[in-house]
Formats: C-alpha cells, structure tokens, sequence
C-alpha cells in the first residue's frame, strides 16, 4: 500500500522518475558572511519601510500629546499589529512615559522598541525535540502556505544538529503533492514514507503517517516530519479528518504527535489570527511557522498574535526569511523587533 523512497538506493533497484523542485533560489546556498541579523533585517524590508520610516517620522522631535498617541495608534494598526496588541502597546507607553517623565518624542522609539519585544518574547520557545524518540511533528494550515516546503527546510534544520528524520506524505488529497514531498527527500537524502502513485487508489492520510511513525520506531529515527493536505477552517468536514488524523498518529505511539505545528502566511495579516483559534480548537497546537515574511508588509502580524494571546501565548518555532534551503530560522524575539525598525 504504501511506498518507502530511500536516500541512497543500489544501482538494481528499480528507480522512479521524479520531477524535482526547479534548481533556483531554493537551491541556492547562503552566504555565510551574512549574519542571522543582516539576513532578517533583508527579509523585514517591507514590513520596515511600512512600519519603521512611519516611526521614524513620527519620533523625529517634538512634544508628546494626544495627538501623537493618536497617529502612533494609526500606524500601528495600519501594520498589522492587531486591536489587542495596539492597545497594550499604548497602555504601557504612556504608563513608561508619565513614570519616567518623557517629554520629548525623540525618547519613545526605544521605549516602544523594548515593549514590543517584551510582548513577543513569550512566544520565542526554541523547540525540544529530546523527549521521544522518535518525535513526531504534524505539520498542518490552509491551502498554499508552504507546508510542504517548510517540511524540507526544517529536515535540513534537524540534519544540521545531526539528527536523523523521516518524511511522511500525508497530503493525499493534492495532485503532486506526494512527488514534492519526494523530491525534497532526494535533496536533504531522506526517507520518505508514501502512499502508492496509482490515482485510481485514494490513500488514507491517517494510515500513511501511522505507517511512517511504525517503520520510524523500527528504524531508531530521530524525527517524523508528517504532511497534511491543506485545508480551509471553514470546512468542518476537512477539519474532522484532521482530528482523526492526529488520533490515528496517537496509536502508533502514545503521546504524539508531540509537537502540532501549524504553518501561516504572514502574507494572510490578521486572517492569522482565525487560522489559529480554528486549528488550535480542532488540534491544540503547540507551534507555529510563520513563512514568506520576505515578501510582505505584515510582519507586524507576529505582535498580533501575541496581543490574541496575552496569558498564555502560542510558541513561534520557526520564521521564514527567504527562499534559501537554510531560511528557516528559530524565531528570536529581539533580532525580529530590531529588524522592524528603520
């Protein structure tokens, strides 16, 4: 039923032609000169020229008044930041300004600077993989975030601290979706767990990753990367196959899934936040991926989620700050909020 594609095959095998993902920007590799930093702050391009050059503006010189307050408010909910989290933001700048008497709109950019990235901190929890083995990540979001992607470049993460992974081609549902998936295992020399190609043969999604988590325990794999199709929150059909998904995983070992990844454009801005109660309620998701924040204005969407959250805040894992095999990065609270400003 299922088919094992393996990183180094023998020359007698059989071997099944597939189209790899287009040698590109994908392909090509960092430049290791460029720190973390200057990488993050290329990628916040957007978001800095919308959100940063406005504060720049407004902080240049001159009284605090309401009126500032009041085109600070704008700028910040024009950025995607959210109601919950503008507010907040407000709340505590004018606390710090009447407690340290700040008179002067030059002092507020680093006031604000630091309570942001004291708002986005609680989300930076760095993802523990030590406790099972294997461990088993779902990947799961709507249609067209790159989940599938964010499978490939979190491989090479988890090779890079020298554990060994396997993928599973959980998205049945989507034409060539298992080809990619494949593809990406040739690249990072992985195994990939498959449902068989015949089209006539509809595959249970369930029964795929319960196949991949069984041959991960037999082979002492590290880490189970588990795909899912993309799916809208609004259909509830979809959503109950997921639930039964991640029941299914649950009884090829106990616990897992140990880690519900939920993977979100930030090009989505504050429809983020509805993905995240939708998922959350259905999954309980324990992370989030926050991908192509190279190629949008709505990085401030990472203080919404935050604001959504202020008691107990979902865990950013990962950001996606290019097309790069290596541009998916831990999420770094201080590094994203300097990256923002001008």
């Amino acid at each position: 039923m299922f088919s094992f594609f393996k990183s180094k095959k023998n020359p007698a095998d059989p071997v099944e032609t597939v189209d790899t993902p287009d040698a590109g920007p994908e392909e090509s590799r960092p430049d290791e000169s460029i720190s973390f930093a200057s990488k993050l702050k290329q990628s916040l391009a957007r978001t800095r020229q919308n959100f940063g050059k406005q504060l720049s503006g407004l902080f240049s010189g001159g009284k605090i008044d309401e009126a500032l307050y009041e085109e600070l408010e704008t700028i910040l909910l024009t950025s995607d930041i959210g109601v919950n989290a503008t507010h907040q933001l407000l709340e505590d700048l004018r606390k710090q300004v009447k407690r340290d008497a700040l008179t002067d709109a030059v002092q507020l950019k680093q006031v604000l600077q630091e309570l942001l990235i004291a708002m986005l901190e609680p989300l930076a929890q760095p993802l523990d993989t030590t406790a099972q083995k294997p461990f088993v990540i779902m990947i799961t979001g709507v249609n067209g975030v790159g989940k599938t992607t964010s499978i490939g470049k979190l491989a090479k993460y988890f090779q890079a601290q020298g554990k060994s992974v396997l993928l599973a081609a959980g998205d049945t549902f989507r034409a060539a979706a298992r080809e990619q998936l494949i593809a990406w295992g040739e690249r990072n020399n992985v195994t990939v767990i498959a449902p068989d190609s015949d089209p006539d043969k509809k595959s249970d999604p369930a029964a795929v990753i319960f196949d991949a988590v069984n041959s991960a325990k037999a082979r002492g794999i590290d880490i189970v990367l588990a795909d899912t199709a993309g799916r809208l929150t609004t259909q509830l059909h979809l959503m109950e196959e997921i639930k039964k998904v991640k029941r299914v995983i649950a009884k090829a070992m106990p616990d897992a899934p140990h880690e519900v990844l939920l993977v979100l454009d930030a090009n989505t801005g504050q429809n983020a936040i509805t993905q995240v109660k939708a998922f959350d309620e259905a999954l309980h998701v324990t992370g989030l991926v926050l991908t192509k924040l190279d190629g949008t204005a709505k990085g401030g969407v990472v203080a919404a989620i935050a604001g959504q959250y202020p008691q107990n805040p979902p865990a950013l894992r990962f950001i996606g700050i290019g097309e790069g095999l290596d541009d998916l990065k831990p999420f770094d609270a201080r590094a994203f909020v300097e990256a923002m400003f001008d």
